[in-house]
């Protein structure tokens, strides 16, 4: 998998590439904890993600969770059809902003 993050005022923006597993959620979990407190706005890129798992998608749910306690948004872009299904099928797709 391959993470890569740019700041922009309150923004930070995530471009999240390849597979998120059970074996490279903490990677992902890491670098967005690791960013300020400064940033409320979570804008990933998702076009490069081929596969996510429920770990993954806990590192998800966690950070729309921290999104709204900052009192910002989440939004996720490009969702390959695989991944835009998964969404789908947990009923995600009702809770999350999702960009196709």
């Amino acid at each position: 998998m391959n993470i890569t993050t740019a700041i922009d005022g309150d923004t930070a923006k995530i471009t999240v590439e390849g597979k998120l597993s059970v074996t490279t959620s903490p990677e992902l979990e890491s670098a967005i904890m690791g960013l300020p407190e400064s940033v409320v706005h979570f804008d990933f890129d998702l076009a490069g993600l081929d596969y996510i798992s429920s770990a993954g998608l806990r590192v998800l749910v966690t950070t729309q969770k921290l999104a709204t306690h900052r009192g910002g948004s989440m939004i996720l872009r490009h969702p390959v059809s695989d991944v835009y299904d998964v969404f789908e099928m947990t009923g995600l797709t009702e809770i999350f902003t999702i960009e196709q």
